[in-house]
């Protein structure tokens, strides 16, 4: 069967949000037949990021639907140590802020560990938490998530699977993960309390949630071995578990990875190339090099019996590989080439590069960029957000003081400017950690910013005229937490697409940033241009979208569509534009678990496609840009 590799059923959804609410509508279908026997529904309540979509479906079903929970019991998995317990980031404030604030809960239904227990009292309050959960007959319904080393709650690996709830030391990699909350690593806490696996195991039903960048770490919990040393691979023992994901959380999955093992299959020429190129790099041969028995000896010999010979094959996808490489990113005047990734058609094309932050223009495409504009194209760039909350209070202070000595050095009286100074100085010395900027903080940062994106734009040569700050309001919360894609970000969008009518489009398809800021830039454009689709516009069936990555991940190979080769004279001239956005440099506000600046991560990135590329037996090049078209 397709799933055979699968140890655990697993769900795959288009997209979080189709995940998240099929798995509400099921607590919500549990709640309701409790209610129907008057007896109370246990959940198990897991935080982070991953289920935040899931408590706002269920807040939605509770406002608009009326699903009660006044018949709810939950009781939480874990919760940092020791911090105070309304701190903006526990575990007690996030459950609040998210679902029991706006549901109808009893709040004395509400079993959180508490972060701030004593020190001397903990082994007590873990065992009485213990005691709790059995008094209440168990956890019906268990929601999990899962970290990028495999754990579940905070039982990190090498976590026995008869552990109960304790206190533990977080993993390196957990509170990398999570230093966005905090914004500087030495602050996140190195314990927490967390329920122990085997009372996970105990939970009645489980549902564990991973989305988008948990690809790999899903592959091994639900194909790999159980062991302790990735505590996710227990739920493989449980009778009613599911993983449910989004469709990027299972492309490491054997059925998506490599399908023609499952045993069925259809062998379309991208799933040929995807099976070629990922038998090439395992056997570390070029593509034209590999021989009828190296498909027989890895589970491809089908592919024998669909093509004359086996060099008919590795020619098929050379080409492909080959095609995919050009120079010319906006088509190549004057030429007809037929497997060239762009039309040649019209020449010079209007190109619109729309920017998450006002970095990733420069960061994920910038080789591409700078020859866009080098070849006489129209290139026009739209920071999508005003990325202020990614710059340090230091950065603040320190321009603010520029402005007061830039205003003294001419004989400007700078006796305003000098206050805002000063009165931001007592503000961010008096600020807490998360506590929401002022809107001039935030105003100041957004301009840091967009002067910074400015100088890139200038860099490159691209005209005034040709960048676009656009705000869009769901990034404007002045938190991490960020709003839905709205109706104003969608109409500002088709505003200004309408204005341009570029013949290309670039947008972020790296949906891996820690925040999601890029997933719904993405989904706005994507949104915007099905509806001027829908609408007439003409100039629309002349566009073409391409998605690039960068600063957080790559596509496969075996996905790319157009590869954009840059020199070293290439690398080095994005580099410098990459540090102009010295804001960003040096120390990241919200980096991830990479610790390396984006410069470095894009030039190793680079450096590993062109290196792919000539593995496979391509031309070696210094560095490429990598790109997937997406239709509409």
């Amino acid at each position: 069967m397709l799933e055979s590799f699968e140890k655990v059923p697993v769900k795959i959804y288009k997209d979080v949000a189709a995940g998240s609410n099929a798995v509400a509508a099921q607590i919500a279908t549990l709640i309701k037949e409790k209610q129907a026997q008057g007896i109370p529904c246990v959940l198990g309540m897991a935080t982070g990021a991953t289920p935040i979509l899931l408590y706002k479906e269920l807040v939605r079903l509770h406002k608009e639907e009326g699903l009660s929970f006044k018949n709810v019991i939950t009781v939480n998995l874990d919760e940092y140590y020791p911090i105070p317990r309304d701190a903006y980031q526990s575990y007690w404030s996030f459950m609040h802020r998210h679902l029991f604030n706006h549901v109808d809960i009893d709040p004395k239904n509400i079993h959180l560990p508490n972060s701030e227990w004593g020190k001397d009292e903990l082994k007590e309050k873990c065992v009485a938490y213990e005691q709790t959960i059995e008094k209440l007959g168990g956890i019906d319904l268990q929601i999990l998530g899962i970290g990028k080393n495999g754990h579940i709650g905070f039982n990190e690996p090498g976590s026995s699977f008869h552990s109960k709830t304790r206190v533990i030391h977080l993993d390196q990699l957990t509170r990398m993960a999570n230093v966005y909350e905090w914004h500087d690593l030495n602050k996140v806490p190195k314990l927490a309390i967390t329920v122990g696996i085997s009372s996970i195991m105990k939970a009645k039903k489980i549902v564990l949630l991973a989305w988008g960048n948990k690809a790999e770490i899903v592959a091994k919990a639900v194909e790999g071995d159980v062991t302790e040393q990735l505590p996710a691979s227990v739920l493989q023992n449980h009778d009613d578990c599911t993983f449910v994901i989004d469709e990027l959380a299972a492309t490491e999955l054997t059925r998506h990875k490599s399908p023609w093992l499952t045993g069925a299959n259809d062998w379309t020429p991208q799933m040929i190339k995807k099976a070629v190129i990922g038998l090439a790099l395992k056997l570390n041969k070029t593509v034209l090099s590999l021989t009828s028995d190296d498909y027989k000896e890895n589970s491809l010999s089908d592919l024998l019996v669909i093509k004359e010979s086996v060099y008919d094959i590795n020619l098929q996808v050379f080409y492909m590989l080959r095609d995919s490489i050009t120079g010319w990113p906006g088509g190549k005047p004057n030429a007809v080439i037929p497997a060239h990734p762009e039309r040649s058609e019209p020449h010079s094309k209007k190109v619109l590069i729309f920017s998450p932050h006002p970095d990733d223009d420069i960061i994920s495409m910038g080789g591409t960029f700078m020859r866009l504009h080098d070849q006489g194209h129209d290139v026009h760039v739209a920071y999508q957000t005003s990325g202020n909350i990614a710059v340090t209070d230091e950065f603040v202070t320190r321009f603010l003081d520029f402005a007061v000595g830039f205003e003294d050095l001419f004989g400007i009286d700078n006796k305003k400017s000098q206050e805002i100074l000063t009165n931001a100085r007592a503000y961010l010395a008096s600020k807490e950690i998360n506590h929401l900027d002022s809107p001039e903080i935030r105003a100041i940062k957004g301009l840091i910013r967009r002067c910074e994106a400015k100088a890139t734009c200038r860099y490159v040569g691209i005209a005034e005229d040709n960048y676009h700050f656009m705000n869009l309001p769901f990034y404007e919360t002045g938190m991490i937490d960020k709003k839905p894609m709205s109706e104003a970000d969608i109409e500002t969008t088709m505003e200004l697409l309408r204005k341009i009518q570029p013949h290309q489009v670039y947008c972020a398809g790296d949906l891996a940033d820690p925040h999601g800021t890029h997933k719904v830039c993405l989904d706005v454009v994507f949104e915007s241009m099905r509806r001027l689709k829908a609408a007439g516009d003409t100039w629309v069936k002349d566009c073409w979208v391409w998605l690039y990555k960068g600063a957080w991940q790559e596509w496969d190979i075996s996905e790319i569509e157009m590869a954009v080769p840059m020199s070293p004279d290439q690398v080095l001239k994005k580099r410098f534009g990459i540090f102009i956005h010295q804001s960003q440099k040096d120390s990241v506000p919200f980096q991830g678990t990479d610790s390396r600046e984006f410069w470095q991560r894009a030039e190793i990135r680079n450096a590993n496609t062109a290196n792919l590329y000539a593995n496979l037996g391509l031309t070696k090049y210094a560095a490429m840009e990598a790109f997937v078209r997406w239709h509409y």
